[in-house]
């Protein structure tokens, strides 16, 4: 035996034959531990405080061994201590006894950035289970991101805080997909809006999210269009996951055959690629090809699968000429067929093929969210189309979500009926029938919700049943995931499984004086104005608890228990202006009796207003002249502020009371736009906001012309007349309320070749806030700037006065970029953040 097998080797070449004995070696899997604080966690990433250390300790403990690189590990021990200055990446090779390695990523973020909770706030647009590991599940948001599930904590892990600030454009998550032969890969397509230009872009990790590589697509993404819970779009290839597809909205079916890193068109089902005149046409909303099904049962053969099904929107029906919105192919997609369907005209949100080939399809009339119907559930077996059996119907509602375990007359199917609203008896929801669909049974409406208030209809456009457990069932909503785990009891339970999930776009922060009643206020998208008295829980103390825009929000400074809020509430189908105060610190709350001009029609977050002291109030509602109330709110009175120039976005300007004196009132108009070329300006009142002065220093100064949100003023609550300016590109300073301006030179913009009217691909200093002085410092305050030195973006801090700069936060805290920010009066070296619609986060 040992001479026929050296004869092969001769025959093979050395090489040859020692890859062919490989072939038959298998991989072991690793399980992540991280021991922080002397409790060990079965996770794959940790914070730890700035100077702590942490154990890094995976399993197997026996039988192989590793190798270590990254975080300062060293050397050939399976544990690993560690004490990493600033974020990092610690990678695991484990090699068997056979010699197949396995390699584990471990994730460290250094510091405290957390998030203040809220919990959810925002539309999950899908949930991915991986078909074999364990509790393994990623959620895809609209507009905040990806999250994956920890089992060992249960909550979420965000897997995006890693973007840069030139990636809030994909912080859009259009579509996940996993390796079902290696549950460490997870690909991310992303892109906020469908255009006719290649804007999309492919995210692939291979250590579930810890970090990513990119690739430009050739085509768009609509991450936060309509129809963005249609999918997956993107697939893998079960036996050859080499071979990925992904369904477009405006460029057809493509393909990519090395795991991602090129592509090319489907041209065998339509080479057709949408123009931006019928993308309009369409307003915007394009849905495309819908996604891709591998009709298979295999894993890791390695052959390419060759039956695929595609299903495609009507309007990509329409503009390729095609005949059905169902396609079948039998030989990987070098051709296509078309297949008869009992529906025509309608999309198909949702497709699952069970495991002994039969496949459940989803019809719905509209592309959703929230599709008000008609929807149909059929069975189909899989032939050219003439084995269709109808499920389930709705001629009131949309179908969103679908999900099926096991087989035949037992299958349990999850269907979302994505267009009902309230919790009642005979409200459909979350329907389940454990007999292949022959019957159905509610098991959302009237079932006991934790927290019960919280709404949890509407908008079901995914569900999936766990594949692991079947009496887990989540669903998502607007505002976050719904989970139970006794799917089977007559009458389920749920929860609210938003723990780490925060999603919220916040639009405005403010923070009072030391010793307040309160820590924060928090003014942000579709959930309104909430103040925080504890982050680590959800806020309760809220002027509007319904749906509503939080714009802006100030506290008069010497009785910080005085709150102004400018806000937008929801009337019908129109948004009307409206403003609350409270005098006790938020406990309770009236709305103001009138309004100043402009603030009901004009309701972009741009509209913003400075509370100089108690009753007193300075508005500027955006693309209008700010007005004043010295009886709040009784009576309004127009400032002497000129109107502003219409420059084709809303502009404001930016009220800012001075802490000091409270006659003192300071408005900024930024330009309004990066093309405007009408240069930035700052205004001075001394009569507490109803006449205001222009700078003339500040026209010297020539500041930058920039949006509303790419600029900001402070003003050093601890000091009369010391404010700031962040134009957008530059950071300017005076300490004598105006009448002079020092640039500093620090701050500059990343261009990468944009032209000058376009702004800068990365704004040099947009957002500016000062905050409790560094014990000892030269200044009076921390001042912290949102912006660009030497070529790295980040928020930087400076404790003496802006000479010299720290970078405060890290690469593993940027959160595809940060659009508002203040700093806390009574603890250094803390700030509140927000942007890209990932909540609140904040610092120590």
């Amino acid at each position: 035996m040992r001479l026929q097998l050296s004869a092969l080797m001769l025959a093979l070449g050395a090489g040859a034959g020692l890859s062919a004995i490989a072939q038959t070696c298998q991989p072991t899997a690793i399980t992540p531990y991280i021991n922080v604080d002397g409790q060990w966690t079965r996770t794959a990433s940790a914070t730890i405080k700035t100077g702590a250390s942490a154990i890094l300790g995976p399993q197997p403990v026996s039988g192989g061994t590793w190798s270590w690189s990254g975080c300062g590990t060293v050397g050939a021990s399976r544990e690993q201590t560690i004490q990493p200055a600033g974020a990092c990446t610690a990678t695991a090779t484990y090699t068997n006894s056979c010699g197949a390695k396995t390699q584990q990523a471990f994730s460290i973020n250094v510091g405290t950035w957390a998030s203040a909770k809220f919990g959810g706030g925002g539309y999950v647009t899908g949930l991915i289970f991986h078909p074999t590991t364990k509790d393994l599940l990623y959620a895809r948001t609209d507009v905040g991101g990806a999250y994956r599930w920890d089992a060992s904590s249960s909550s979420w892990i965000p897997i995006n805080d890693g973007f840069t600030a030139a990636e809030g454009f994909h912080h859009g998550v259009e579509s996940i997909a996993l390796d079902p032969t290696n549950d460490q890969r997870v690909y991310m397509v992303t892109g906020m809006s469908a255009s006719a230009d290649p804007t999309a872009r492919l995210y692939i990790s291979t250590n579930r999210g810890g970090t990513w590589t990119s690739v430009n697509l050739p085509f768009s993404a609509g991450g936060n269009n309509n129809g963005r819970a249609i999918g997956e779009r993107l697939s893998v290839d079960p036996n050859n996951p080499s071979i990925l597809f992904y369904g477009s909205r405006t460029a057809g079916l493509w393909k990519s055959a090395d795991s991602g890193r090129t592509w090319a068109q489907v041209t065998s089902l339509s080479s057709t690629k949408l123009t931006a005149d019928q993308i309009n046409a369409l307003g915007g909303q394009v849905m495309g090809v819908e996604m891709l099904m591998f009709d298979t049962s295999t894993k890791g053969s390695g052959s390419a699968t060759a039956v695929l099904w595609a299903a495609i929107a009507p309007d990509y029906v329409n503009a390729a000429g095609l005949s059905s919105n169902l396609y079948k192919s039998v030989n990987g997609g070098a051709s296509w067929t078309p297949v008869s369907t009992p529906i025509s005209g309608y999309h198909i949100p949702h497709m699952v093929r069970a495991a002994d080939g039969t496949f459940y399809v989803l019809f719905t009339k509209g592309a959703g969210p929230g599709d008000p119907g008609p929807g149909r559930l059929y069975r189909f077996d899989g032939s050219n189309g003439s084995n269709w059996t109808l499920l389930n119907s709705n001629d009131s509602a949309g179908y969103g979500g679908l999900s099926v375990v096991g087989t035949g007359s037992t299958a349990r199917i999850a269907l979302g009926v994505s267009g009902t609203w309230g919790n009642y008896s005979g409200q459909q929801i979350i329907q389940l029938s454990d007999d292949g669909g022959r019957n159905w049974r509610e098991i959302a409406a009237t079932m006991p919700h934790t927290p019960a208030d919280d709404g949890f209809s509407g908008w079901i456009d995914d569900v999936e049943i766990d594949p692991a457990n079947r009496d887990r069932v989540l669903h998502v909503t607007g505002g976050g995931v719904w989970e139970t785990r006794n799917a089977s009891s007559s009458t389920p339970s749920w929860n609210f499984s938003v723990n780490g999930l925060e999603e919220t776009c916040t639009l405005s922060l403010a923070t009072p004086p030391a010793g307040a009643s309160y820590t924060l206020i928090n003014s942000s998208g579709d959930v309104g104005t909430w103040v925080h008295t504890d982050l680590a829980t959800k806020p309760t103390l809220s002027p509007y608890k319904q749906w509503s825009n939080g714009n802006s929000a100030d506290m008069a400074w010497s009785d910080p228990n005085y709150i102004a809020t400018a806000n937008v509430t929801s009337m019908s189908t129109s948004h009307t202006g409206t403003g609350y105060w409270s005098g006790d610190g938020g406990r309770s709350w009236a709305a103001f009796a009138r309004l100043p001009a402009g603030a009901v029609a004009n309701t972009n977050h741009a509209s913003n207003l400075a509370v100089p002291a108690r009753n007193r109030v300075v508005w500027a509602p955006a693309d209008s002249v700010p007005s004043y109330t010295t009886d709040n709110g009784a009576n309004w009175t127009a400032t002497n502020l000129p109107a502003l120039a219409s420059v084709g976005i809303p502009r404001s300007y930016r009220m800012v009371a001075d802490r000091k004196n409270p006659n003192k009132v300071y408005a900024y108009d930024s330009g309004g736009a990066w093309w405007t070329y009408t240069q930035a300006k700052v205004y001075v009142s001394t009569d507490g906001g109803r006449n205001f002065t222009l700078s003339q220093g500040s026209v010297s100064a020539n500041m930058r012309f920039a949006p509303w949100g790419s600029s900001s003023m402070a003003v050093n609550p601890n000091v009369e007349g010391d404010l700031w300016v962040a134009d957008g590109l530059a950071l300017y300073h005076s300490v004598d309320s105006g009448a002079t301006w020092t640039k500093l030179n620090h701050f500059s913009s990343i261009w990468n070749g944009r032209q000058d009217w376009f702004g800068p691909e990365v704004a040099g200093a947009s957002i500016v806030a000062l905050g409790k002085a560094k014990p000892g410092a030269s200044y009076s305050a921390a001042v912290y700037v949102i912006g660009v030195i030497n070529g790295v973006w980040g928020v930087w801090r400076s404790d003496d006065g802006g000479n010299s700069w720290t970078r405060h936060n890290d690469d593993a805290h940027q959160y595809a970029g940060l659009g508002v920010m203040a700093a806390d009066q009574g603890r250094y070296g803390r700030v509140y953040a927000g942007g890209s619609c990932r909540g609140v986060v904040y610092s120590n």
